[in-house]
Protein backbone atom coordinates (compact mmCIF):
# COMPACT_ATOMS: atom_id res chain seq x y z
CA UNK A 1 0.00 0.00 0.00
CA UNK A 2 0.89 3.27 -1.15
CA UNK A 3 1.30 5.98 1.49
CA UNK A 4 0.04 9.74 1.10
CA UNK A 5 2.65 12.23 0.11
CA UNK A 6 1.71 14.57 2.80
CA UNK A 7 2.41 11.71 5.06
CA UNK A 8 5.84 11.27 4.10
CA UNK A 9 6.64 14.89 4.22
CA UNK A 10 5.44 14.86 7.80
CA UNK A 11 7.63 12.11 8.71
CA UNK A 12 10.85 14.20 7.09
CA UNK A 13 9.89 17.59 8.71
CA UNK A 14 9.73 15.75 11.97
CA UNK A 15 12.89 13.68 11.38
CA UNK A 16 14.76 16.88 10.59
CA UNK A 17 12.97 19.18 13.18
CA UNK A 18 14.31 16.39 15.68
CA UNK A 19 17.74 16.50 14.12
CA UNK A 20 17.93 20.02 14.60
CA UNK A 21 17.15 20.48 17.89
CA UNK A 22 19.63 17.46 19.02
CA UNK A 23 22.81 19.52 17.13
CA UNK A 24 21.25 23.15 18.55
CA UNK A 25 21.94 21.43 22.48
CA UNK A 26 25.89 21.57 21.55
CA UNK A 27 27.91 22.19 24.96
CA UNK A 28 29.36 26.21 23.52
CA UNK A 29 29.34 26.93 27.09
CA UNK A 30 32.32 28.90 27.17
CA UNK A 31 34.60 27.36 29.85
CA UNK A 32 35.85 30.07 33.43
CA UNK A 33 37.32 30.56 36.53
CA UNK A 34 38.56 26.88 37.83
CA UNK A 35 36.95 25.44 35.09
CA UNK A 36 39.47 26.75 32.57
CA UNK A 37 42.57 25.48 34.55
CA UNK A 38 44.63 23.14 32.91
CA UNK A 39 45.40 20.51 34.77
CA UNK A 40 49.04 20.40 36.80
CA UNK A 41 50.42 17.75 38.05
CA UNK A 42 53.95 17.81 40.31
CA UNK A 43 57.10 16.58 38.82
CA UNK A 44 57.88 14.84 42.64
CA UNK A 45 56.79 14.39 45.76
CA UNK A 46 58.87 13.60 48.53
CA UNK A 47 57.53 12.00 52.14
CA UNK A 48 58.98 13.14 55.49
CA UNK A 49 61.55 15.55 54.27
CA UNK A 50 63.89 18.09 55.56
CA UNK A 51 65.72 20.51 53.51
CA UNK A 52 68.26 22.47 54.46
CA UNK A 53 69.03 26.49 54.00
CA UNK A 54 72.71 27.39 54.31
CA UNK A 55 75.18 29.57 53.81
CA UNK A 56 79.06 30.32 53.58
CA UNK A 57 80.90 33.02 56.38
CA UNK A 58 82.41 34.81 53.87
CA UNK A 59 82.68 35.54 50.00
CA UNK A 60 85.01 32.79 49.03
CA UNK A 61 87.14 33.15 45.93
CA UNK A 62 87.54 29.71 43.48
CA UNK A 63 89.74 27.61 45.67
CA UNK A 64 88.98 28.60 48.95
CA UNK A 65 87.52 26.61 51.87
CA UNK A 66 85.23 27.83 54.64
CA UNK A 67 82.40 26.34 57.12
CA UNK A 68 78.83 26.57 56.05
CA UNK A 69 76.08 27.88 58.90
CA UNK A 70 72.26 27.01 58.71
CA UNK A 71 70.08 29.69 58.37
CA UNK A 72 66.62 27.64 58.11
CA UNK A 73 65.69 24.04 57.59
CA UNK A 74 62.16 23.15 56.13
CA UNK A 75 60.28 19.66 57.47
CA UNK A 76 57.42 18.23 57.76
CA UNK A 77 55.40 14.55 56.25
CA UNK A 78 54.77 15.57 52.23
CA UNK A 79 55.77 18.44 49.89
CA UNK A 80 54.86 18.43 46.24
CA UNK A 81 57.23 20.03 43.96
CA UNK A 82 56.09 21.85 40.87
CA UNK A 83 59.51 23.72 39.80
CA UNK A 84 59.61 22.93 36.40
CA UNK A 85 56.43 25.20 35.99
CA UNK A 86 57.22 29.13 34.60
CA UNK A 87 56.70 30.08 38.24
CA UNK A 88 58.10 27.84 39.97
CA UNK A 89 56.85 26.91 43.47
CA UNK A 90 56.49 24.10 45.99
CA UNK A 91 53.52 22.91 48.27
CA UNK A 92 53.64 21.31 51.63
CA UNK A 93 50.20 19.91 51.71
CA UNK A 94 50.27 18.49 54.93
CA UNK A 95 51.72 20.90 57.36
CA UNK A 96 55.55 22.17 57.49
CA UNK A 97 57.86 23.30 60.48
CA UNK A 98 60.28 25.74 59.69
CA UNK A 99 63.40 26.77 62.11
CA UNK A 100 65.23 29.85 61.71
CA UNK A 101 68.65 30.05 63.07
CA UNK A 102 69.58 34.14 64.06
CA UNK A 103 73.30 35.39 64.30
CA UNK A 104 74.16 33.67 67.49
CA UNK A 105 72.55 30.25 66.30
CA UNK A 106 69.40 30.50 68.34
CA UNK A 107 66.76 28.38 66.55
CA UNK A 108 63.28 30.43 66.11
CA UNK A 109 60.29 27.65 64.82
CA UNK A 110 57.41 28.44 62.60
CA UNK A 111 54.60 25.50 62.01
CA UNK A 112 51.77 25.63 59.90
CA UNK A 113 48.74 23.55 58.64
CA UNK A 114 49.56 24.40 55.08
CA UNK A 115 52.12 26.29 53.02
CA UNK A 116 53.94 27.04 49.56
CA UNK A 117 56.99 28.16 48.67
CA UNK A 118 57.89 30.37 45.80
CA UNK A 119 61.33 29.31 44.64
CA UNK A 120 62.03 32.50 42.53
CA UNK A 121 60.90 34.78 44.90
CA UNK A 122 61.69 33.29 47.95
CA UNK A 123 58.56 33.87 49.40
CA UNK A 124 56.71 31.13 52.01
CA UNK A 125 53.52 31.55 52.29
CA UNK A 126 52.08 29.79 55.70
CA UNK A 127 48.51 29.12 56.34
CA UNK A 128 46.18 27.46 59.15
CA UNK A 129 46.91 27.59 62.67
CA UNK A 130 50.44 29.69 62.27
CA UNK A 131 52.53 29.68 65.39
CA UNK A 132 56.00 31.55 65.65
CA UNK A 133 58.13 30.35 68.97
CA UNK A 134 61.24 32.09 69.29
CA UNK A 135 63.94 30.37 71.37
CA UNK A 136 63.45 33.19 74.44
CA UNK A 137 59.61 31.79 74.91
CA UNK A 138 57.61 34.44 72.59
CA UNK A 139 54.62 33.26 70.71
CA UNK A 140 52.80 34.44 68.06
CA UNK A 141 49.90 32.92 66.77
CA UNK A 142 47.85 33.90 63.52
CA UNK A 143 46.04 32.21 60.79
CA UNK A 144 48.88 33.41 57.96
CA UNK A 145 51.98 34.87 57.90
CA UNK A 146 54.48 35.10 54.96
CA UNK A 147 58.21 34.55 55.51
CA UNK A 148 60.67 36.58 52.90
CA UNK A 149 63.84 34.42 52.94
CA UNK A 150 65.80 37.02 51.11
CA UNK A 151 65.52 39.70 53.55
CA UNK A 152 64.36 37.32 56.38
CA UNK A 153 61.10 39.14 57.52
CA UNK A 154 58.07 38.42 58.40
CA UNK A 155 54.36 39.51 58.14
CA UNK A 156 51.12 39.21 58.39
CA UNK A 157 47.86 41.31 57.61
CA UNK A 158 45.37 39.08 59.70
CA UNK A 159 44.43 38.86 63.60
CA UNK A 160 46.95 37.75 65.83
CA UNK A 161 47.75 37.40 69.60
CA UNK A 162 51.54 37.88 70.36
CA UNK A 163 52.68 36.51 74.12
CA UNK A 164 55.89 37.80 75.44
CA UNK A 165 56.86 35.91 78.28
CA UNK A 166 59.49 38.22 79.54
CA UNK A 167 57.60 41.14 80.01
CA UNK A 168 54.56 39.20 80.95
CA UNK A 169 52.46 40.99 78.18
CA UNK A 170 49.92 39.43 75.52
CA UNK A 171 48.84 41.76 72.70
CA UNK A 172 46.28 41.00 70.65
CA UNK A 173 46.12 43.06 67.18
CA UNK A 174 45.57 42.82 63.60
CA UNK A 175 48.92 42.82 61.34
CA UNK A 176 51.89 42.55 61.94
CA UNK A 177 55.84 42.73 60.72
CA UNK A 178 59.15 41.75 62.09
CA UNK A 179 62.42 40.55 61.87
CA UNK A 180 63.46 36.52 62.08
CA UNK A 181 64.88 37.01 65.85
CA UNK A 182 62.15 39.56 66.30
CA UNK A 183 64.36 41.49 67.81
CA UNK A 184 62.85 44.50 65.90
CA UNK A 185 58.74 44.49 66.14
CA UNK A 186 55.71 46.93 64.49
CA UNK A 187 52.14 46.00 65.34
CA UNK A 188 49.89 47.81 62.76
CA UNK A 189 46.81 48.01 64.91
CA UNK A 190 46.06 46.63 68.50
CA UNK A 191 43.38 46.39 70.39
CA UNK A 192 41.96 44.84 73.88
CA UNK A 193 43.90 44.55 77.40
CA UNK A 194 47.36 44.76 77.24
CA UNK A 195 49.96 44.65 79.91
CA UNK A 196 52.98 46.86 80.32
CA UNK A 197 55.67 46.30 82.65
CA UNK A 198 56.66 49.62 84.37
CA UNK A 199 60.83 49.90 85.43
CA UNK A 200 61.38 50.47 88.73
CA UNK A 201 63.50 53.82 89.88
CA UNK A 202 65.40 52.07 92.97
Amino acid sequence: MKQPLGYNLKSIALVFSGAMLFFSCADNYKRVGDEALPLVFPQGVAENFSFMYSEANKVMANEDKDTTKIISVLSGPITENYENLEFPYRTFPEGIVVDIYDENNYKNRITADYCIRYSSTGLIDLRGNVVLETHDGKKLETPRLYYDQSNEWAFTQDKFKYTNPEEGTVMDGEGMDFNKDFTFLNAHRTYGLMTIKEASND
